[in-house]
């Protein structure tokens, strides 16, 4: 009798105790966080699309360039004080997800839009925004294609599995506009096929559209609508469940965007780590503890700043005025200066 009442305790605890083990698997096993990881493997796996200019894409001599890029860069800095250590690993749109939860990859950074499903049943935790877009459409200027009722029975290229493909459709039946829609997994073929001519226009963010316009072979023939269909705020996104990692990650976002609103660039940092200005001393972690707060060095905005520049500095390399896409910065400049980017502060 008093062995049939163990094995029943037993058998009524083996729940809690596989409930328990499967907690421990999904916040990282016994080290509890992918930061821990990431610092004893010591580099940070990011996951990129590789073939947009602007934001992830190789140069001729290998090296990665790119707003999204630099996103990463600017978490190695803070990590290790070293830029380079990074490892990049390209993603179509339909497998960037799946990358981020099995652990693939530890941050997406790939101009992906933060939308409410995949903040929550697709598993992802989305850091601050780093570059406020809309989706629009580009066609051949020949083509006399000058609006969107111009596209009725027209073919329209797009990616699958990206807010693209269903926002075209949400507009398009709205307007009662009937059009033939060309789906393809690889960004690569979607903008091949447009440029053979094989559908009449092709849709993405704006963003993405100046940019793989400058990868045509004659890009003033081809002319982006004024329309913008839809919001598309681009933010990083880590696997959800793991606050330490991510909070590492949505601080490295928000010093960029701070360090532009106090002045401070790759020029001068080093002077003003001596500056009298206690919200730059808090900034630069001559004042306080706020790096050990979140597993970092207390100087560890100096370390990104040091190596990447603050968010101005990584906007007008990758994107603005120092870039081939001379994309004016609109609703991405800081929130004092006519634009919506906004940092909480370091205090």
């Amino acid at each position: 009798m008093l062995k049939r009442k163990w094995r029943l305790l037993l058998l009524a605890t083996l729940p809690l105790v596989f409930s328990l083990n499967a907690c421990a698997g999904q916040s990282g096993g016994s080290s509890g966080s992918r930061l821990d990881t990431i610092k004893s493997r010591g580099k940070v796996i990011c996951g990129v699309s590789g073939q947009l200019p602007g934001f992830s894409y190789v140069k001729p001599n290998g090296e990665y360039a790119g707003l999204d890029v630099d996103v990463c860069r600017a978490i190695a800095a803070a990590l290790f004080d070293d830029p380079k250590k990074v490892e990049f690993r390209n993603l179509n749109a339909k497998e960037r997800f799946t990358a981020v939860q099995t652990g693939e990859v530890d941050i997406l950074s790939r101009n992906t839009t933060w939308t409410i499903s995949r903040d929550t049943s697709v598993g992802l935790e989305f850091a601050p925004v780093v570059f406020y877009d809309g989706q629009g459409i580009m066609v051949k200027k020949s083509s006399n294609i000058k609006k969107l009722e111009d596209l009725k029975g027209k073919s329209i290229c797009t990616q699958t599995g990206t807010t693209n493909e269903q926002n075209l459709s949400d507009q398009m039946r709205q307007r009662g506009i009937e059009y033939k829609p060309l789906v393809f997994e690889d960004v690569n073929t979607t903008f091949t096929t447009y440029q053979q001519g094989r559908c009449e226009a092709v849709t993405s963010d704006r963003s993405q559209l100046v940019s793989r316009r400058t990868t045509l072979p004659k890009p003033d023939e081809h002319l982006v609508f004024d329309v913008v269909l839809s919001k598309e705020p681009l933010a990083p996104a880590v696997a959800n469940g793991d606050s330490k990692w991510f909070d590492v990650v949505k601080w490295t976002v928000f010093a960029l965007i701070n360090a532009e609103e106090l002045g401070v660039n790759s020029q001068n940092v080093s002077q003003l780590a001596s500056s009298p200005n206690p919200e730059v001393k808090r900034l630069l972690g001559t004042e306080g503890d706020l790096g050990k707060g979140i597993g970092l060095t207390n100087d560890f905005v100096s370390r990104i700043i040091k190596h990447v520049g603050n968010y101005g500095e990584v906007y007008e390399r990758n994107l603005g005025k120092n870039s081939e896409l001379k994309l004016d910065r609109g609703p991405n400049k800081l929130w004092n200066k006519g634009g919506i980017l906004y940092a909480p502060p370091f205090r």
